[in-house]
């Protein structure tokens, strides 16, 4: 049996004929930028995520950039970031002028924390960046009590964790401005590049879009330096179309690990999901942990079925970050994430019969 890492097949096969039709009213329309679509995908992304504002940008990088520089983030300020995060959210930083910090995870969650965060708070701190990583939400109300009594900025970086919650709350809301990528593969995927700023704040949401579209909110009038970071039309559409699907596809995506979590128990030295109390996992990505990491990868390659490695080069070791001065051991936890993570296929429409098949190869190399 071959088995993908990712498939579309399932979700295009069920939206065919609505986005085609969505396709043929954007062409109908010729408005191609900044147009209703757009307008009516932010009214329904703000309304899903429990925020008054939301601002498409062109994909989820430029969302935590555009956040940050919202908030005024610059040259002399300090950010912290996950030790175990996608590039995109410490570039973000970066791009600003202003200095990542790492925050070592939690061992079981994989999420920072208000402990970890604590840890590493300077008088240079002017932001917290957490990311709700693989789809589990990280313990917000503690880094909101943190970011309060140190009078510092939350932007959560949402990319990986559409409806996932809390305590009852979506993530996606707790912040002063938060940043989502729609990149095709997340839960909630564009066919391309995309992403979203949201926020209550209405001075915030304002100046956010002045900063995607030139400095501009009247044509030809620039009140800041901006740039061009906008949502194209298209793929607002899209989405819209696609957010109508999104519970219906995180359930399948939860119902999957179930059945990774109940055939992987006490399955060799496999450490399979752990959730957080109070917090919801809806699963961008499925990850066990296992000091036989890269025999077992080859072992499932072999058998027809493909893994991916998130993230093999934790940010402080990236050549690009250098110049920070990091070395091997400075980020213990990150690094055993880095060694030890294996990501399994799990996207909507995978069936029972295909997760039966992961978990019996599985279970079969440390059986043999």
């Amino acid at each position: 049996m071959e088995i993908p890492f990712l498939s579309f097949d399932y979700m295009h096969n069920l939206l065919r004929q609505e986005a085609i039709d969505v396709f043929t009213q954007f062409y109908d329309d010729k408005y191609y930028i900044l147009g209703k679509g757009l307008e009516q995908f932010e009214a329904d992304y703000a309304a899903f995520s429990t925020t008054k504002y939301a601002a498409g940008t062109s994909n989820g990088l430029d969302a935590i950039y555009i956040a940050l520089k919202t908030l005024g983030i610059g040259p002399g300020d300090e950010v912290i970031v996950p030790s175990n995060t996608f590039i995109a959210t410490v570039l973000a930083v970066s791009y600003t002028g202003a200095t990542p910090v790492f925050a070592e995870p939690d061992k079981e969650t994989y999420n920072i924390t208000a402990t970890t965060v604590l840890s590493v708070l300077t008088k240079a701190t002017k932001a917290i960046i957490p990311v709700h990583l693989y789809g589990q939400a990280c313990e917000m109300d503690d880094i909101m009590r943190l970011a309060a009594a140190h009078k510092l900025f939350v932007v959560e970086d949402n990319a990986q964790a559409h409806s996932a919650t809390y305590n009852d709350k979506i993530t996606g809301c707790f912040g002063h401005i938060n940043a989502t990528s729609f990149y095709p593969g997340k839960n909630l995927g564009a066919l391309g590049d995309a992403g979203a700023v949201t926020t209550d704040v209405e001075d915030y949401i304002i100046k956010a879009r002045m900063l995607r579209n030139y400095g501009s909110r009247q044509k030809y009038s620039h009140e800041i330096i901006g740039h061009n970071m906008r949502l194209d039309e298209i793929q607002a559409r899209f989405l819209s179309l696609k957010l109508n699907y999104l519970q219906q596809f995180t359930q399948q995506r939860i119902q999957a690990a179930g059945w990774y979590n109940t055939a992987l128990d006490s399955c060799g030295s496999i450490i399979t999901p752990v959730v957080a109390s109070g917090a919801t996992h809806v699963y961008h990505l499925y990850v066990i942990r296992t000091q036989q990491r890269d025999k077992l990868q080859q072992h499932l390659q072999q058998a027809g079925i493909s893994t991916l490695i998130h993230y093999p080069v934790p940010p402080h070791l990236q050549l690009a970050y250098k110049h920070l001065g990091y070395k091997e051991t400075d980020f213990p936890v990150a690094e055993e994430l880095a060694k030890t993570s294996l990501s399994l296929p799990l996207y909507p429409g995978i069936t029972k019969e295909q997760v039966e098949y992961v978990c019996d190869s599985i279970r079969n190399f440390f059986n043999k």
